[in-house]
């Protein structure tokens, strides 16, 4: 069987709509940035209220506090771009983490239980994308769906059973918490993932598929681009970084059990929405994704060091996500005026 390498594409769009493209791009990259500036005003503002939450631990403690969020969140928004969504990322996270540890019980290889947990998490992906694009089921209907059967499969192989440390390789155990300096091997590994989907989704014309998809499938169905194949890619790539978050979240707790990644999904899709991706599909990108990650793991770290209860940080990811709910509203109404406007502007041009 051969396989084709895909290039990477460098399209020049019509003279027409790069002037809107433009505008279009300004607008959610402000909205990363404006993410970057509250999270950087939000540990400043800890820093000087405890001066030791920024140590030379502290830092490494929020890198490895973001790691699991951010790969799952990447995945994520590349299925939310295309104009879907899959909750079904914290169940394949726990049951690829229970895999990858019963592999390593048993005496197996670090890198092979890795592979297991990304070969298992893109199945599932597999799954959902094969009944959303053939099916042409909801995306929503048939991801809360696989995520009770990944976790009632998960319950029953799992039991009462539980991977811990001890029985684990101390190579692989090491792996999850030490570094370069402060920084993480877990960190490093997720950054260069970011920065791969980043740069696929940028520069390969499947990847800007994605992006038409979302924005208008009927127009992209007739602009020739391959719905179905798109959709399968975007919920594998999305389970396979779902297995690979499992498989790190077993090096870095070493603790595993039927409950692993319950809830996990609702996070996700938080950081998705604050990071810049909107739900309809269309726009953002994975590094604004990740932005929102950060975000809000390090909200959980922020409240206990300023002295404030845990238990507020479900309730401000909850008005986190309605803000960004709401400003993608705003945004979407000013994009669509402004294009109106344009699209009035050259009519008139034209006649002229």
């Amino acid at each position: 069987m051969s396989t084709t390498t895909e290039q990477p594409v460098r399209t020049s769009p019509a003279p027409q709509a790069t002037a809107s493209s433009k505008f279009i791009a300004k607008v959610f990259k402000a909205r990363e940035l404006a993410v970057a500036a509250v999270l950087v005003v939000m540990l400043g503002a800890t820093q000087i209220s405890n001066g030791e939450f920024l140590s030379e631990q502290g830092i490494e403690d929020l890198m490895l506090n973001a790691t699991i969020l951010v790969l799952v969140a990447v995945g994520q928004a590349v299925v939310v771009i295309t104009r879907n969504v899959d909750l079904s990322v914290g169940s394949v996270l726990g049951i690829s983490a229970f895999a990858a540890g019963n592999y390593l019980q048993s005496g197996g290889s670090s890198l092979v239980a890795v592979l297991l947990a990304v070969a298992l998490g893109m199945l599932f992906g597999a799954l959902n994308g094969a009944l959303v694009s053939l099916g042409k089921v909801p995306a929503l209907v048939v991801t809360l769906g696989t995520l009770y059967v990944v976790r009632g499969i998960d319950s029953i192989w799992v039991g009462s059973s539980q991977i811990t440390a001890d029985g684990l390789p101390d190579a692989f155990v090491d792996f999850g918490h030490e570094g370069l300096w402060v920084v993480p091997y877990l960190a490093l590994l997720a950054v260069v993932t970011l920065l791969a989907v980043g740069y696929y989704m940028r520069n390969y014309r499947s990847g800007r598929d994605m992006y038409a998809l979302g924005s208008s499938p009927e127009a992209a169905v007739l602009a020739g681009v391959p719905v179905r194949k798109r959709i399968m890619t975007a919920y594998m790539l999305c389970g396979a970084l779902a297995g690979l978050a499992g498989a790190l979240y077993l090096a870095r707790f070493g603790n595993v059990d039927s409950a692993t990644g319950n809830g996990y999904e609702l996070t996700v899709v938080s950081a998705v929405v604050v990071g810049g991706v909107a739900f309809t599909g269309g726009s953002g990108t994975v590094y604004g994704a990740a932005l929102g990650a950060v975000l809000l793991t390090s909200i959980n770290s922020v409240l206990p060091a300023i002295g404030v209860s845990s238990v507020w940080v479900t309730a401000i990811n909850g008005v986190l996500l309605l803000l960004a709910i709401a400003v993608d509203r705003i945004l979407a109404l000013r994009v669509a005026g402004v294009l109106r406007k344009k699209a009035a502007q050259m009519r008139s041009a034209r006649h002229a």
